[in-house]
């Protein structure tokens, strides 16, 4: 069983769905909810988990009672948690979220990891033995960094999940190896994706990419550049698609070519957006 090892956010997601959000000093009814553990990496090592690998997630739940309801979650997906600090009594990020049933799009409110950030002193020792890949989201930016150095002393191939740009991503770039990154990534003086591209190469970065929803996907890639099509689908909610995408990513770029994998990942997100929340998804692909 191939092992990957998922750094950075976890979160206690609240999801709802709704007719849309609530105005000022409204109050709406829910059709449905959903509470699951959340945060771009441990979304992503349920998804890598769900498609028969052994997945870790390398991030902060501590011993608030709040945490097992995440643990309790990433139970059910065979997903363990290497916890950083175990015995921390604040209540882990809880996320607030509300999907708009008619057009799966999604309001979030959370405080990500700013209380809980690790250090490198917190990484359990021999964290790397039988990893076969990384994943850095940079939420917990420290640890990431030591990671990163670490795995690319041993050969481990390192992703990023550039949901958005973080200060300090640009210590960890010099040891990546696929920047998996959205539209809404913007490293400094970065709008276009040609300056992001422009950016991220100077770093020797071998493969880049940049997701734009429903939209192509845009690569450079050992200094060849194309666009990939996405499947086209009715979305029912499109929260965590991308963290779904990089799972399936880390997945599939152990066996397939850069740009293959990218296109398998992005069948496994498009389908996981036609069912509600970050679960269902998976009793019925």
């Amino acid at each position: 069983m191939t092992n990957g090892l998922f750094i950075g956010l976890v979160t206690l997601d609240l999801i709802y769905l709704a007719d849309s959000p609530p105005q000022n000093n409204q109050k709406i009814v829910a059709i449905d909810y959903s509470v699951a553990a959340g945060g771009p990496a441990t979304n992503a090592a349920v998804t890598f988990s769900y498609l028969g690998n052994q997945a870790t997630v390398l991030g902060v739940v501590g011993s608030h009672p709040t945490g097992q309801l995440i643990r309790g979650d990433l139970a059910t997906y065979q997903v363990a948690i290497a916890d950083l600090q175990p015995t921390i009594d604040l209540a882990p990020p809880v996320s607030s979220i509300i999907v708009t049933q008619a057009t799966g799009q999604r309001a979030v409110v959370s405080i990500n990891a700013v209380k809980t950030q690790a250090t490198s002193a917190s990484i359990p020792a021999n964290i790397l033995e039988n990893v076969a890949i990384v994943l850095i989201d940079g939420h917990q930016m420290a640890v990431g960094y030591s990671i990163a150095q670490m795995a690319k002393a041993q050969n481990i191939p390192v992703v990023i999940d550039g949901g958005s740009w973080k200060p300090g991503f640009e210590e960890i770039l010099p040891f990546v190896d696929y920047a998996i990154c959205s539209a809404n990534f913007h490293p400094p003086n970065c709008q276009t994706s040609q300056q992001v591209f422009a950016y991220l190469s100077k770093f020797n970065i071998p493969h880049i990419a940049i997701t734009h929803g429903e939209q192509p996907i845009q690569y450079w890639s050992c200094n060849q550049t194309g666009i990939l099509d996405v499947p086209k689908i009715q979305a029912v909610d499109t929260l965590g698609a991308g963290d779904i995408f990089h799972g399936g990513f880390c997945h599939y770029i152990l066996k397939e070519s850069f740009t293959d994998a990218l296109a398998m990942a992005a069948n496994i997100a498009a389908n996981s957006c036609q069912f509600f929340g970050t679960r269902r998804w998976m009793d019925f692909i």
